[in-house]
Protein backbone atom coordinates (compact mmCIF):
# COMPACT_ATOMS: atom_id res chain seq x y z
CA UNK A 1 0.00 0.00 0.00
CA UNK A 2 1.52 3.52 -1.02
CA UNK A 3 1.70 5.47 1.94
CA UNK A 4 1.98 8.83 0.58
CA UNK A 5 -2.10 8.43 -0.94
CA UNK A 6 -3.07 8.92 2.97
CA UNK A 7 -0.88 11.78 3.86
CA UNK A 8 -2.02 13.81 0.45
CA UNK A 9 -5.50 13.40 1.21
CA UNK A 10 -4.96 14.24 5.14
CA UNK A 11 -3.77 17.74 3.75
CA UNK A 12 -6.42 18.20 1.42
CA UNK A 13 -8.69 17.57 4.15
CA UNK A 14 -7.14 19.78 6.35
CA UNK A 15 -6.84 22.34 3.54
CA UNK A 16 -10.84 22.40 2.76
CA UNK A 17 -11.38 23.06 6.46
CA UNK A 18 -9.82 25.56 7.56
CA UNK A 19 -12.35 28.43 6.54
CA UNK A 20 -10.49 30.29 3.64
CA UNK A 21 -12.53 30.63 0.48
CA UNK A 22 -11.17 29.91 -2.74
CA UNK A 23 -10.97 32.49 -4.99
CA UNK A 24 -9.78 32.51 -8.87
CA UNK A 25 -8.39 35.89 -8.53
CA UNK A 26 -7.11 37.43 -6.35
CA UNK A 27 -8.91 40.11 -4.03
CA UNK A 28 -8.48 43.18 -1.99
CA UNK A 29 -8.34 43.18 1.81
CA UNK A 30 -11.24 45.10 3.47
CA UNK A 31 -9.17 47.98 5.41
CA UNK A 32 -9.26 49.36 8.78
CA UNK A 33 -10.82 52.05 9.44
CA UNK A 34 -9.46 54.94 12.29
CA UNK A 35 -5.90 55.32 13.51
CA UNK A 36 -3.91 52.67 11.10
CA UNK A 37 -6.00 53.43 7.98
CA UNK A 38 -3.46 54.76 5.28
CA UNK A 39 -3.08 58.71 4.76
CA UNK A 40 -3.35 58.46 1.24
CA UNK A 41 -6.12 60.62 -0.19
CA UNK A 42 -7.35 61.46 3.38
CA UNK A 43 -4.25 63.90 4.36
CA UNK A 44 -1.07 63.13 6.90
CA UNK A 45 -1.46 61.88 10.13
CA UNK A 46 -1.40 63.91 13.12
CA UNK A 47 2.44 65.20 14.15
CA UNK A 48 3.78 62.75 11.41
CA UNK A 49 7.24 63.23 10.79
CA UNK A 50 7.74 65.16 13.72
CA UNK A 51 10.17 64.89 16.40
CA UNK A 52 11.20 65.69 20.18
CA UNK A 53 13.76 68.44 20.94
CA UNK A 54 14.72 67.59 24.32
CA UNK A 55 15.30 71.12 26.88
CA UNK A 56 16.79 71.87 30.05
CA UNK A 57 14.88 74.28 31.69
CA UNK A 58 14.10 75.40 35.60
CA UNK A 59 11.73 74.60 38.18
CA UNK A 60 11.80 75.03 41.86
CA UNK A 61 15.86 75.37 41.57
CA UNK A 62 16.25 72.25 40.40
CA UNK A 63 16.84 71.21 36.47
CA UNK A 64 14.18 69.51 34.56
CA UNK A 65 13.65 68.23 31.03
CA UNK A 66 10.53 69.75 28.84
CA UNK A 67 10.36 67.80 25.35
CA UNK A 68 9.00 70.37 22.40
CA UNK A 69 7.68 68.34 19.41
CA UNK A 70 9.15 70.34 15.94
CA UNK A 71 9.69 69.38 12.61
CA UNK A 72 13.29 68.12 12.14
CA UNK A 73 15.78 68.33 14.89
CA UNK A 74 17.57 71.27 14.48
CA UNK A 75 21.56 72.12 14.56
CA UNK A 76 23.53 72.32 17.50
CA UNK A 77 23.36 76.05 17.56
CA UNK A 78 20.03 76.22 16.72
CA UNK A 79 18.85 74.35 19.58
CA UNK A 80 20.90 76.42 21.96
CA UNK A 81 19.32 79.54 20.79
CA UNK A 82 15.79 77.65 21.31
CA UNK A 83 17.24 77.16 24.79
CA UNK A 84 17.70 80.65 25.34
CA UNK A 85 14.81 81.71 24.34
CA UNK A 86 13.59 80.74 27.29
CA UNK A 87 10.04 78.91 28.07
CA UNK A 88 7.14 78.96 26.14
CA UNK A 89 3.83 80.50 27.43
CA UNK A 90 2.78 76.84 28.34
CA UNK A 91 5.93 76.04 29.96
CA UNK A 92 5.80 79.10 31.83
CA UNK A 93 2.00 78.29 33.28
CA UNK A 94 3.46 75.64 34.58
CA UNK A 95 6.07 77.38 36.52
CA UNK A 96 9.53 77.07 34.53
CA UNK A 97 12.12 79.70 34.32
CA UNK A 98 15.60 79.96 32.91
CA UNK A 99 18.52 80.49 35.15
CA UNK A 100 20.43 81.82 31.66
CA UNK A 101 18.72 85.07 31.76
CA UNK A 102 20.97 88.08 32.51
CA UNK A 103 23.78 85.61 33.43
CA UNK A 104 25.84 84.57 30.60
CA UNK A 105 25.71 85.74 26.82
CA UNK A 106 25.81 83.46 24.51
CA UNK A 107 27.75 83.85 21.13
CA UNK A 108 26.56 80.12 19.65
CA UNK A 109 27.83 76.71 19.37
CA UNK A 110 29.65 74.35 17.39
CA UNK A 111 29.73 70.60 16.93
CA UNK A 112 33.18 68.99 16.60
CA UNK A 113 33.89 64.90 16.82
CA UNK A 114 30.95 64.76 19.39
CA UNK A 115 31.68 67.70 21.26
CA UNK A 116 29.64 71.15 21.14
CA UNK A 117 31.60 73.85 22.21
CA UNK A 118 29.90 76.94 23.81
CA UNK A 119 31.11 80.66 23.23
CA UNK A 120 30.20 82.61 26.22
CA UNK A 121 30.55 86.04 27.54
CA UNK A 122 29.23 87.35 30.87
CA UNK A 123 26.55 89.80 31.21
CA UNK A 124 28.56 91.54 34.22
CA UNK A 125 28.40 90.33 38.30
CA UNK A 126 25.98 92.77 38.91
CA UNK A 127 23.26 90.66 37.23
CA UNK A 128 23.12 89.51 41.56
CA UNK A 129 21.99 85.98 39.92
CA UNK A 130 23.60 83.11 41.93
CA UNK A 131 22.53 80.44 40.15
CA UNK A 132 25.72 80.25 37.55
CA UNK A 133 25.74 76.37 38.15
CA UNK A 134 21.95 76.08 36.97
CA UNK A 135 22.45 78.31 33.64
CA UNK A 136 25.43 75.98 32.77
CA UNK A 137 23.66 73.02 33.76
CA UNK A 138 20.72 74.18 31.31
CA UNK A 139 22.90 73.84 28.43
CA UNK A 140 24.71 70.68 29.11
CA UNK A 141 21.65 69.14 29.73
CA UNK A 142 20.17 70.13 26.98
CA UNK A 143 22.81 69.38 24.35
CA UNK A 144 23.82 66.08 25.72
CA UNK A 145 20.07 65.33 25.50
CA UNK A 146 21.34 65.06 21.48
CA UNK A 147 22.27 61.82 20.52
CA UNK A 148 25.42 63.33 18.28
CA UNK A 149 26.53 65.20 21.14
CA UNK A 150 28.77 63.49 23.80
CA UNK A 151 30.16 66.34 25.86
CA UNK A 152 29.96 70.18 26.41
CA UNK A 153 33.04 72.31 26.50
CA UNK A 154 32.78 76.53 27.05
CA UNK A 155 35.05 78.74 26.17
CA UNK A 156 35.68 82.94 25.92
CA UNK A 157 37.18 84.78 23.56
CA UNK A 158 38.34 81.10 22.05
CA UNK A 159 40.14 80.18 25.06
CA UNK A 160 38.89 77.36 27.22
CA UNK A 161 36.92 78.10 30.04
CA UNK A 162 36.59 76.69 33.84
CA UNK A 163 32.83 76.16 34.65
CA UNK A 164 31.11 75.27 37.37
CA UNK A 165 29.33 71.61 38.34
CA UNK A 166 26.53 70.73 40.60
CA UNK A 167 29.36 70.20 43.25
CA UNK A 168 30.84 73.64 43.04
CA UNK A 169 33.63 72.86 41.23
CA UNK A 170 35.43 73.95 38.13
CA UNK A 171 35.76 72.27 34.98
CA UNK A 172 37.34 72.50 31.41
CA UNK A 173 36.94 69.05 30.20
CA UNK A 174 33.60 68.42 27.88
CA UNK A 175 31.12 68.10 30.81
CA UNK A 176 27.98 65.90 30.63
CA UNK A 177 24.33 65.94 32.55
CA UNK A 178 26.04 63.60 34.80
CA UNK A 179 27.90 66.17 35.79
CA UNK A 180 24.89 67.71 37.34
CA UNK A 181 23.27 64.55 38.12
CA UNK A 182 22.00 65.78 41.76
CA UNK A 183 20.54 68.94 40.18
CA UNK A 184 18.38 67.02 37.63
CA UNK A 185 15.07 66.10 38.69
CA UNK A 186 13.97 62.84 36.77
CA UNK A 187 10.04 61.97 36.26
Amino acid sequence: MNRGVPIVALAALLLAGCGVPVDEVPRRAPGRPGAYASPVGGGALPNAGRVNETLCLVRDDRLRTVVRRVDYLPDVDTHLRDLLAGPGDGERDAGFTSALAGITSVAGARLSAGVAEVEVGWAGDETGRSDQILAFGQIVCTLTSRADVHGVTFCRDGQPLDVPRADGSLSRVPLTAADYAPLIVRR
